[in-house]
């Protein structure tokens, strides 16, 4: 299973010379979950610069995966994994989902680095 972080359907959905690193797991939908925070995220920045039309057929294309809830058993395990790992809110949620269903957890997003399960791709800073 993977959960595939904001900013890595972002790099896919803009077609960035990033977006490769995330398309095998957001394309192969039969293992693909995503945390509504997920659809939050990706809609708040999509929104910006794109057309509702196109915001909207995004999220469809998000919600091919399952859809994670977050409840209320999900809120306390991500309290504890934000105050272990140091995360916010919205990151320390889509990682203790991750852990909570053994999916591998794909991002770009530094605050992962070194966290198991987690498939971090470092940005390129000297861009």
């Amino acid at each position: 299973m993977n959960i595939v972080d904001s900013s890595g359907w972002i790099e896919y959905f803009q077609d960035t010379l990033r977006a490769d690193l995330f398309a095998d797991p957001i394309e192969n939908r039969h293992h693909l979950l995503v945390p509504t925070i997920a659809l939050f995220e990706v809609h708040k920045v999509l929104s910006r610069n794109l057309p509702e039309v196109l915001v909207t057929q995004c999220l469809d294309v998000m919600r091919l995966g399952r859809v994670l809830d977050l409840t209320d058993a999900r809120a306390v395990s991500a309290s504890k994994a934000s105050r272990l790992h140091g995360l916010a809110m919205a990151d320390a949620a889509m990682y203790s989902m991750a852990r909570e269903l053994n999916a591998i957890f794909w991002t770009q997003d530094v605050d992962y680095q070194g966290l198991p399960g987690v498939n971090y791709f470092a940005k390129d800073t000297t861009a």
